[in-house]
């Protein structure tokens, strides 16, 4: 029988946290990293060089037990939230635009309690490194489905998951629509 996974959730303000609109932003939870993703458009669409094995953010991914998936959604859904004790998610927006969410649920860190908010996908082509400890989620952005393919450091295992409902009053994340 497997136990539930018990992280400390922090008591957050209401927001989306910090909007991280550059790679190396120093506002970034501790241990995430984010980096440009190569992107090559012409007359017939674009090509995307998702990931490479051993190399960019996902390098220390072990070739052995390194899990490559890919997940389709809907215009306007949210995915929210999922994190895990081990394991290491590298994302790659493929298509669509998406509003990513990560919250640092590690007490034990620098940026416990963080939380960033990243807009990611064709317009922004990045790969994010997600850490044990970061809660993540998404919502889909624009009319049209998003793409998203992730690598793991490891084969799913779901003793190894714990979720959080996206609408949780610690996290306290506001999803609506930013009128600036």
């Amino acid at each position: 029988m497997s136990h539930p996974i018990v992280m400390t959730i922090p008591q957050c303000e209401f927001g989306i946290g910090d909007v991280i609109t550059a790679i190396d932003s120093p506002k970034l939870i501790a241990g995430v990293k984010c980096a440009p993703v190569a992107l090559w458009p012409d007359d017939r669409g674009y090509f995307l060089e998702v990931q490479r094995a051993g190399q960019g953010l996902n390098a220390d991914f072990p070739l052995e037990t390194t899990q490559i998936s890919a997940a389709l959604n809907y215009p306007g859904i949210i995915k929210a939230f999922h994190f895990h004790r081990h394991q290491t998610d590298c994302w790659t927006p493929a298509q669509g635009l998406l509003q990513i969410v990560l919250a640092d649920l590690r007490p034990d860190s620098s940026t416990y309690g963080a939380r960033n908010t990243i807009y990611a996908g064709a317009l922004r082509p990045w790969q994010i490194l997600i850490p044990p400890g970061v809660a993540h989620g998404y919502k889909v952005i624009g009319t049209g489905p998003s793409l998203l393919i992730y690598a793991t450091d490891r084969f799913y295992n779901p003793a190894d998951e714990g979720r959080i409902p996206y609408n949780d009053g610690r996290l306290n994340y506001d999803w609506e629509l930013q009128h600036k």
